[in-house]
């Protein structure tokens, strides 16, 4: 009889040597969770590994918990079977439907997981996303899912990269691992109970019963989701600056980036009354640059979100993506000359901003640019003035 892949002791040691059960979760599998989410519009997604007798959520959104048993992980028969798996209902599912977490909270509908390998070809997890709602699953959807557990494996591979160096006695990686295990605690401390929150109220809003209060649901909702996106924001804004930016440099898609960030700024846009347009050259693509994808990913998305921000209802972001770096291009408030030398300094906001209360702290740009430093690239942001709208370009070297 084969032995299941999940019990397979050098498996079992293969997610050990990454030391993250029990642990803090990296800020940058969260934030890698986030961007699943925002690709396939669910509330929960997570980057799981598989131990011995449990999972346990190295990153994740929408989740309060840390992980669970195997006996009911959809994670685990992933890991077992080393394939892809889809529910797109598990209600109507015979064997899904008794699970607990299927017929109580977190009240789980859909499931898409992919293999999380690792270079050894070790399978150690899953990247996965999940949902209150039955729902179906692209294939673009899904060949990005399986691009964002590479992703998620070489960040791992970095992290454990670190610890060993930080171990012999690095000074440097000790730092970086130091930082990293603040930020992650402070991260868990302030997100936690607002997840918890959230998660609450997509199943009120779920409920036909309360219908007659959505109208009050729905703001609490709308501004938990700004609280996370603020502590988000503060968390990568302020972090010192000769901390250097823990990269993981691929062979990344310009377009994968393009289509992840307009996916996770289309809801705001929406709620503001303002179109979101990819473009992408005829006939053209992919544009491959050695990058982060979930970084390169995270600075678009600023630039994106600020672009929204700073667009009357009605108008138009367009989103250019081209073999070297994409544009936002809005035809919203502008820059005056004056202020435009300072825009990318943190906290900074302009006279529009003060004056018309646009939400944000004034980070957005300063995240973008220290993503793009940390990459050897650029950002710029051109304006002909008040009123005439504003061009951002994150340019990354080939």
């Amino acid at each position: 009889m084969q032995m299941s892949a999940v019990g397979d002791q050098a498996r079992v040691s293969a997610v050990q040597s990454y030391q993250l059960l029990d642990a803090p979760r990296p800020v940058v599998l969260d934030e890698l969770a986030r961007l699943a989410s925002s690709v396939f519009e669910t509330p929960m997604s997570a980057v799981t590994l598989i131990g011995a007798d449990r999972q346990w959520f190295v990153g994740s959104t929408g989740i309060s918990s840390r992980g669970g048993p195997l006996e009911t992980s959809f994670c685990s028969l992933v890991v077992d079977r080393r394939v892809p798996l889809i529910v797109r209902d598990t209600l109507a599912h015979p064997f899904y439907s008794t699970w607990e977490h299927v017929v109580g909270a977190p009240n789980i509908r859909f499931y898409a997981g992919v293999p999380l390998a690792d270079e050894d070809g070790f399978v150690l997890g899953t990247v996965c996303v999940l949902d209150h709602r039955p729902r179906d699953v692209g294939d673009r959807q899904l060949d990005m899912l399986r691009a964002m557990a590479g992703q998620a494996a070489g960040h791992l591979s970095a992290i454990r990269n670190r610890m060993l160096l930080a171990e012999v006695g690095d000074e440097l990686s000790r730092a970086i691992s130091r930082e990293e295990d603040f930020v992650a605690t402070v991260s868990h401390e302030l997100r936690t109970p607002v997840t918890t929150i959230q998660g609450y109220l997509e199943l009120l809003v779920d409920n036909e019963e309360l219908a007659p209060y959505r109208r009050m649901i729905e703001p609490i909702q709308r501004n938990g989701e700004r609280l996370v996106r603020m502590v988000d924001h503060l968390l990568a804004g302020t972090r010192p600056a000769v901390a250097p930016l823990p990269l993981l440099r691929a062979q990344t898609d310009l377009v994968d980036v393009a289509e992840t960030a307009t996916a996770a700024c289309r809801a705001q846009a929406e709620q503001r009354g303002v179109a979101l347009r990819l473009e992408i050259p005829q006939g053209a693509g992919p544009f491959p640059v050695p990058g982060d994808f979930t970084r390169l990913s995270q600075a678009a998305e600023q630039l994106i979100r600020n672009a929204v921000l700073f667009s009357p209802g009605g108008s138009a972001v367009r989103i250019r993506v081209g073999e070297t770096g994409i544009d936002v291009v809005d035809h919203g408030a502008g820059i005056p000359a004056d202020e435009l030398p300072h825009v990318i300094e943190r906290f900074y906001r302009g006279r529009f901003a003060r004056e018309q209360a646009v939400p944000g702290v004034g980070l957005g740009l300063s995240i973008a640019q220290r993503i793009m430093k940390a990459h050897d690239g650029e950002l710029a942001v051109f304006s002909e003035g008040s009123g005439k709208g504003t061009t951002v370009r994150m340019t990354v070297t080939p």
